[in-house]
């Protein structure tokens, strides 16, 4: 049996809002490769965040962001209970959902689900969303977002 480091451990359960014991498998079966450990936590956290997609999620948030009085955005993230909504994780979740917005230039909520996440290019917004649901638990949906840029015409 392989000996994984207790903080790799830490750092893995920490992204991925497994158990412990999960995150230490992980590492075992990986044969301490975090890399892989993490990809494979990745892979069967999104397994449960497609089954919790069927689920209503209709609590959440509205978030806003102004970028120097030039752009402004106004975004709705929706989860299934207020408990959720109220953590920090969740409110960062929307903030940094509207820093992407307000970077971006997509025009509706399909678009923008594919582009590379601003503050991960590895990653699409559809999978942060996911791995943001495999650690909360619960289903999270990005509803519908508007963008505003000072002096465009619709």
């Amino acid at each position: 049996m392989t000996d994984v480091n207790i903080d790799e451990v830490k750092r893995l359960r920490n992204l991925t809002g497994v158990g412990i014991t999960d995150a230490k498998k992980a590492l075992v079966d990986a044969g301490g490769d975090f890399g892989k450990a993490l990809a494979a936590m990745r892979a069967k956290g999104l397994t449960k965040a497609e089954k919790r997609g069927e689920r209503e999620a209709r609590a959440g948030l509205i978030g806003t962001y102004n970028h120097d009085g030039r752009i402004g955005v106004t975004l709705e993230v929706n989860c299934e209970t207020d408990f959720v909504a109220k953590t920090d994780e969740f409110k960062a979740l929307v903030k940094d959902l509207c820093l992407h917005v307000a970077a971006s230039e997509a025009a509706d909520v399909k678009a923008l689900l594919a582009e590379p996440f601003v503050k991960d290019p590895a990653q699409s917004v559809e999978e942060v969303l996911k791995s943001a649901n495999a650690r909360l638990g619960e289903n999270i949906v990005l509803r519908r977002f508007s963008r505003m840029v000072l002096g465009e015409v619709d």
